[in-house]
């Protein structure tokens, strides 16, 4: 293998409770093999050694030291479990806040649990006042009420008096033991909004989720681990071969069985035969037309099939320093649709998302774009679902096809400053409706206007008469003689 490998591992993880087993290998510090996602956990591969973590436990969170906590939350009356938490300091505080549903034209109440204490504070009485918690080290501040809730321009605000959708934000303060990620989280899985009225925060890239699995492998092939699990904590330790490792994710385990010390990743396409039968794998899935590459060099060929949309790399030696070495150095292929430039230009300008009331669930997005011609030629207009932007904007070129119609394809929830639209532009347009609308005409004049068609001059055709065909009978005389 060639310097610039690097090293791998074969791993499996089963359960048994769920029937599932998957495997794959891993490259460490590799942006596209070094991890794997299972949907409830994380599995990566790194470099090194891991660092020497003991395994904690509820009990040892307990026995750590108090600190100074303050924390802002959302509740809300028609959904009580999914209140929206932000740490403003040092840790979370624990406490669930319930707001009640207003009655008799009251605010309602908001009940508060902080542990097994419980304490309630009607809104009304206590807006805006530092109040208590009995029996705890907390206080509280009710700091706004909102008995419509609604967010408008990244705010919260009420639409009207009425308790259509009644909301509380709450800040609690006070020397208490932060509760970890390990134990339950009492806000339940939800994201984390500002509490200075802006719009809920998105989730950050590269978010790690609660359950992850780090592994290293050293320079002499020693694996290490670093687990973390929302049940039971964080642990570090060595994994031996061919040894199962409980994850702590259900009964989940993992098993590493090989190991490489210096690899590098190359895929390998294969191409299907008219007459071979598709495999069940293949059989659903639209497999793609593809090419077959040759590359030939001081007497030495290699062949490569690239499927339409992929790069392929083929690696071909190159002269080095040293006289009569060579080091393979990849050159890279690509087959697939032509690239061709459009006659217009477009930058986005603003991009907006509406989300339900109460959640961070998108209702709908819009995007705001500038178009630019080759001429000089600008326009700013704005495309959303089902309402897209037209450009020129005169109507003949509309009612013709000769325009550009911009329409709201996708987003990235990841990223709000990038949007998908989809351009499309359709010359014979008027021309496939005008060949309808003929079409709609002869149909009506052949079933509707044929009592008031004028029939052609000239001797009528009528039809001859059928020929009598003449009927021969026999007929035979009968005498009777009588005496």
């Amino acid at each position: 293998m060639s310097e610039g490998g690097a090293p791998a591992l074969h791993f499996t993880i089963a359960t048994v409770m769920m029937n599932q087993r998957h495997d794959d290998w891993l490259l460490a510090d590799d942006p596209q093999h070094g991890n794997f996602s299972i949907g409830l956990a994380n599995i990566e591969l790194k470099r090194g050694s891991a660092t020497s973590i003991t395994s904690t436990s509820k009990s040892t969170n307990k026995s750590e030291e108090a600190t100074d906590l303050e924390e802002s939350i959302f509740a809300f009356s028609k959904a009580p479990d999914e209140q929206i938490g932000h740490i403003r300091r040092g840790g979370s505080t624990g406490a669930k806040v319930r707001l009640t549903t207003p009655e008799n034209g009251n605010k309602g109440q908001i009940i508060v649990s902080a542990g097994d204490k419980e304490a309630t504070f009607d809104v009304a009485e206590n807006l805006r006042r530092d109040l208590p918690i009995e029996n705890t080290p907390f206080s509280l501040r009710i700091e706004n009420y909102w008995p419509d809730f609604r967010i408008e321009n990244g705010k919260p605000s009420s639409v009207s008096d009425q308790p259509n959708n009644p909301a509380v934000l709450v800040t609690i303060r006070g020397k208490g033991v932060p509760i970890t990620a390990a134990e339950t989280n009492p806000h339940g899985n939800t994201k984390e909004l500002t509490a200075t009225g802006g719009p809920p925060a998105m989730p950050a890239p590269g978010e790690e989720t609660p359950n992850r699995l780090t592994l290293f492998i050293a320079d002499d092939g020693a694996i290490s681990y670093e687990l973390g699990s929302r049940k039971n904590g964080k642990s570090s330790g060595r994994i031996e071969l061919n040894k199962p490792l409980p994850t702590g994710w259900a009964d989940w385990q993992l098993v590493v069985d090989k190991t490489m010390s210096n690899t590098q990743p190359q895929m390998d396409f294969m191409p299907l035969k008219s007459g071979q039968a598709p495999t069940p794998s293949t059989a659903a899935a639209d497999l793609p037309d593809g090419v077959r590459v040759r590359v030939q060099q001081n007497g030495e060929t290699l062949e490569r099939w690239a499927p339409a949309g992929w790069q392929i790399a083929i690696p071909i030696g190159q002269r080095t320093d040293s006289p009569g070495r060579t080091s393979p150095s990849p050159t890279m292929f690509a087959y697939g649709w032509k690239t061709v430039s459009l006659p217009i230009g477009l930058e986005l300008l603003d991009f907006e998302v509406k989300r339900n009331e109460g959640s961070n669930s998108p209702a709908g997005f819009k995007s705001t774009l500038r178009v630019v011609t080759a001429d000089g030629e600008t326009a700013i207009g704005s495309c959303w679902m089902n309402n897209p932007f037209s450009f020129p904007g005169n109507w003949w070129r509309t009612w013709t096809g000769l325009t550009y119609k911009i329409s709201q394809a996708s987003w990235n929830p990841e990223n709000l400053n990038q949007s998908t639209v989809q351009i499309l532009r359709d010359p014979g347009w008027l021309l496939k409706w005008i060949g309808s609308l003929l079409v709609v005409i002869g149909v009506f004049m052949m079933f509707y206007l044929q009592p008031y068609r004028k029939q052609t001059e000239g001797e009528p055709i009528t039809p001859s008469l059928p020929k009598q065909r003449t009927k021969m009978t026999r007929g035979e005389a009968v005498a009777e003689i009588t005496r």
